[in-house]
């Protein structure tokens, strides 16, 4: 019974591994720093965090939030991004199993989880983290895409494109970040899906800032970054977006 669940208990276990090299990222990346050899240090005092201090989620929970040295609070951020690393994973692994698809499609869900904390904390989204999912889309179309090589074509412009419209006419209420992140992402899923990220992104989007605004934690003129919103429509695509189509289409459509 219990071995049944090994490989999921082993993908989810992976996934919560990277996930500490996925804050180093957020952490990093918009900071211009190296994110490779050098050890992780306490944001507050500087001080080199132990290797025992890195198991994911479990380190943070002995440690009670706080630095080992100086005692400073480490955000609740940190073992929630492993844990949902860890999640997105084995929900990669249930999707779609032992497939060329599934660890392209893991590590999609990884770089959108970047996406969304950088954007969230710094309202940017680094370049870098686009070209990855550009470079995650060859192999994808290569070895384990279901859709024609048009599809993946126009989805990396049908969204890209209104998106600079947008962002030209409007003089950058939309950012480069977010266009980039529309193609290459459409690259990768093809352009029924990235149109279905994008109805996702924008109704989740419109909920949480009417909410917001609703609990006036956030006035009109507060500026809530469109990333996160799209980074999530596009992980739900990712995972289950041709079942919903599909769905939607033999409930409405007979």
């Amino acid at each position: 019974m219990i071995g049944s669940y090994v490989p999921e208990i082993i993908v989810f276990v992976y996934g919560l591994i990277v996930g500490s090299f996925l804050n180093v990222c957020i952490y990093r990346i918009p900071r211009g720093e190296s994110f490779g050899l050098s050890r992780s240090r306490c944001p507050s005092c500087g001080a080199p965090i132990l290797y025992r201090d890195l198991v994911p989620v479990a380190s943070w929970l002995l440690l009670k939030g706080a630095c080992r040295r100086c005692g400073s609070r480490i955000s609740p951020m940190y073992p929630a991004v492993e844990l949902l690393n860890g999640l997105c994973w084995l929900c990669a692994y249930r999707a779609y199993g032992f497939a060329p698809g599934t660890p392209l499609t893991a590590l999609l869900l990884s770089a959108l989880i970047v996406v969304a904390g950088v954007d969230l904390g710094h309202r940017i989204i680094p370049y870098s983290l686009n070209a990855a999912v550009a470079v995650l889309a060859i192999p994808y179309i290569v070895f384990a895409s279901p859709e024609p090589l048009t599809s993946h074509i126009i989805g990396a412009f049908v969204v890209s494109l209104p998106f600079y419209a947008v962002a030209v006419i409007t003089n950058g209420s939309l950012g480069g970040g977010d266009v980039m992140l529309m193609a290459a992402a459409g690259l990768f899923l093809g352009y029924r899906l990235v149109l279905f990220a994008l109805l996702a992104g924008s109704v989740v989007g419109a909920i949480v800032c009417l909410g917001l605004m609703a609990a006036k934690k956030a006035g009109m003129k507060t500026a809530v970054p469109f990333g996160p919103f799209l980074a999530f429509g596009l992980g739900l695509a990712a995972l289950w977006g041709r079942e919903i189509i599909d769905w939607y289409f033999r409930l409405f459509i007979r």
